[in-house]
């Protein structure tokens, strides 16, 4: 079962063309009226400035050039083999420019204290001594002393040295930031690096690094009932720089909506396959495909938006081999790539939380931020989406077509009509 109501479609398309949507798994209402389909989606930019020389690696805290406004790195990744480095001492931050790096935000959704006061949590040995040691070079001394600060004057609250270097490398809050803010070369700071703008190759090391640093977080905080792995791209969508990252969140809650769907695969274990998948297909929704991932245009949505979904018969993300989670990152670099650098988006990690008694599969829900609700839906419930689905599928086909042409996606992706029956049969309950 899912929430459309029984015996009525989900998605339809009215005489006058409006198209009406129910979220399957959200019952969220969505209407596409005629003729708004065709607006600009990219966001409207000032007039690009241009850059000074050697500014392109010190534009924002994410940086190059600007690691010590960061908190302690816990990992990154460097050389053309994507080396993996840990703690790696404040003295030796520039020794060697990170791909990708890890390291805890500095203002947490979920700080260390909620972890300490509300649940009894201890840091484990090997994350005191890490903090130690961190502590006990001037470089590292200093970093901590510049973080407490700014930390202090945010909140009000003063710490010593040893208990703020002690939350600021075991917090369970992360952003994985890649290397550029612009691409190399660039004269002016609107040349952005997003996630399309990754060659294959680089997004599947961000992407694998980001499924390891969530298996992390899940084993070093066990009151955790899940992560939460999301990337806001630009400010419309929630982003505080226009420096690539994704972040991650280990709650003490699996939130309503993972419950929501539990309470429906109580009554339907191949939820996903009969209220999405097979949805897709009826409907003509498949944007594309490989052999271990497939992306539908979504229905029931805010905002346009892409599901990819895993094809695997793991649940959890880091229970899945490399092939698969390649098959994954493959498809959200290419929506990505279609997507375009100027278009504000949300990415959203959804995935079976550990303790959760039913199956789930591993998906990926791409966003486009690209309107703003206002009192109509605060009113009504009733969401105006400008693209709908099957413009939206239309749009992807014709563009993943012409970026495959030009050799800017991975290999093995079939697209729209490439697709076979199997490519939309979900084994995640098998």
């Amino acid at each position: 079962m899912s929430d459309a109501a029984p015996g009525k479609s989900p998605l339809t398309r009215l005489p006058d063309g409006t198209v009406k949507q129910i979220g399957p798994l959200t019952g969220t209402r969505v209407w596409t009226v005629p003729g708004r389909a065709h607006r600009p989606i990219e966001l409207m930019r000032e007039e690009p400035r241009v850059l000074a020389p050697g500014e392109a690696t010190r534009l924002c805290a994410f940086c190059a050039d600007r690691y010590l406004e960061t908190t302690p790195e816990k990992v990154r990744l460097v050389g053309p083999d994507f080396a993996e480095l840990r703690h790696v001492p404040a003295s030796a931050l520039f020794d060697t420019t990170a791909e990708f790096r890890r390291f805890g935000n500095l203002f947490e959704i979920v700080s260390a204290e909620y972890w300490r006061e509300n649940h009894g949590f201890r840091q484990p040995g090997p994350v005191v001594a890490w903090a130690r040691d961190y502590l006990s070079e001037p470089a590292g001394r200093e970093h901590i002393e510049h973080l407490a600060a700014v930390r202090a004057a945010a909140s009000g609250v003063a710490q010593s040295l040893e208990e703020a270097a002690l939350d600021l490398v075991g917090g369970s809050h992360d952003v994985i930031v890649a290397r550029r803010h612009v691409v190399d070369g660039a004269s002016t700071d609107a040349e952005l690096v997003s996630s399309g703008a990754l060659t294959p190759r680089e997004h599947a090391e961000y992407f694998g690094f980001t499924v390891r640093s969530l298996d992390e977080i899940a084993r070093a905080q066990p009151h955790a009932a899940y992560v939460a792995v999301f990337q806001n791209w630009l400010l419309p969508a929630g982003a505080s720089f226009e420096h690539l990252h994704k972040q991650l969140v280990a709650i003490d809650d699996h939130g309503p909506q993972v419950d929501h769907e539990l309470r429906l695969l109580a009554g339907d274990r191949r939820l996903y396959q009969h209220a999405i998948a097979d949805l897709s297909v009826e409907k003509g929704l498949v944007v594309a495909a490989n052999d271990g991932a497939v992306a539908f245009a979504g229905v029931g949505h805010r905002y346009p938006a892409f599901e990819v979904y895993s094809r695997s018969r793991a649940n959890l993300p880091w229970e899945h081999p490399a092939t698969e989670i390649r098959a994954m990152s493959d498809l959200v670099h290419a929506l990505h790539a279609l997507t375009g650098v100027h278009v504000p988006t949300n990415e959203e990690w959804h995935y079976r939380p550990p303790d959760a008694a039913w199956p789930m599969p591993w998906r990926i829900v791409l966003k486009w931020r690209i309107s703003n609700p206002a009192g109509f839906e605060g009113g009504t419930k009733i969401h105006v989406n400008t693209i709908d689905p099957w413009e939206l599928r239309r749009r992807a086909v014709a563009d993943l077509t012409a970026l495959r042409r030009e050799g800017r996606i991975a290999d093995g992706i079939r697209v729209g009509d490439e697709c076979r029956p199997e490519d939309a049969r979900l084994r995640y309950a098998d």
